[in-house]
């Protein structure tokens, strides 16, 4: 009970709290949801990206084994996402819709706290999150962006979009700064951190804005897709992460802290990106915002089974 109620009052309570901010917000004024989109993504996610890879040491063996990792999981994830969406013989906007609600998960504002808790403070699981993280955030800016176009837009077009956004620039400047050991001006600094620590907020009240403009009701055919996405992501995906850890044990030697931060990386809620995502390309933003809605909320018992059945140590 004392594990599930940190994580209820430190995790998950206050994104709820945003969330539910962005709703009165968009009732009482009636907001532009696109204006809000855009500050996400040309400048707050570019920010805390480049803040967090700026400052986070990661070493190249760990890299290595994170992005096979990584790679093995999301191929796995798309093909289980595919022959649902076969099952369900959905139309090209919701293919490509449970596609970016199952395979982008909340690895900054929800993974990087719960890495925290979970590891007490652990730097060597930071790190771990910090590379998960990246490519999450570089997945849905070039991935992404193609899945909710490629049925109405040209590839030419396509990749103008793809090239147009700031984040797949950020990780590399990011990367050659660090290396170099390249020391970021206080007059860039200081706007940097500003805009880093407004990602989290921004990004909740964007999706409690998209929340508060839609219909509550919600029709039986959209809690099915809901409840689908919602198991595939907080249920099937740290299972499969625990069968691909395992795998990957008999190829490369991973210690214990390194599987079980890998696990519990892949065990959080459907990502913000999928929500603005569709809100920026207009793809079917009502089922990505009642995704991440629910799948935050129900990762309230399911991220807590998680850490329970790896046996950590709660901070």
């Amino acid at each position: 009970m004392s594990i599930f109620l940190h994580i209820l009052m430190t995790n998950v309570l206050p994104m709820v709290i945003m969330i539910g901010l962005g709703i009165v917000i968009q009732r009482a004024f009636k907001l532009d949801i696109k204006t809000l989109s855009k500050l996400n993504f040309y400048l707050f996610s570019p920010a805390i990206m480049f803040d967090l890879l700026y400052k986070t040491d990661i070493s190249a063996s760990v890299i290595g084994k994170i992005l096979f990792f990584f790679a093995l999981f999301m191929i796995t994830q798309y093909i289980i996402v595919e022959v649902v969406i076969r099952i369900r013989g959905y139309g090209p906007s919701m293919k490509s819709a449970m596609r970016n609600s199952v395979l982008f998960y909340n690895s900054a504002n929800y993974g990087i706290p719960l890495n925290q808790l979970a590891f007490a403070g652990n730097e060597k699981t930071l790190a771990i999150q910090v590379l998960i993280m990246m490519v999450q955030s570089l997945v849905p800016n070039t991935y992404g962006i193609y899945n909710v176009n490629a049925h109405k837009a040209d590839m030419r077009a396509i990749w103008r979009t793809i090239l147009s956004m700031p984040i797949i620039y950020v990780i590399p400047v990011a990367f050659l700064l660090r290396g170099f050991e390249v020391t970021i001006p206080q007059p860039l600094a200081t706007p940097l951190e500003y805009l880093s620590s407004a990602f989290i907020g921004t990004a909740l009240i964007t999706l409690g804005v998209q929340l508060g403009n839609m219909e509550w009701r919600i029709k039986r055919s959209l809690l099915i897709d809901v409840s689908l996405s919602g198991m595939l992501r907080l249920v099937a995906g740290p299972l499969l992460a625990w069968l691909i850890v395992w795998l990957m044990g008999y190829a490369m030697p991973i210690d214990r802290l390194t599987a079980a931060a890998l696990i519990v990386s892949s065990a959080v809620p459907t990502s913000l990106s999928s929500v603005l995502l569709a809100v920026e390309f207009d793809n079917e933003a009502e089922f990505a915002s009642q995704s991440v809605f629910v799948s935050t909320i129900l990762s309230i018992i399911t991220v807590t089974a998680v850490i329970f059945f790896l046996q950590l140590e709660i901070g």
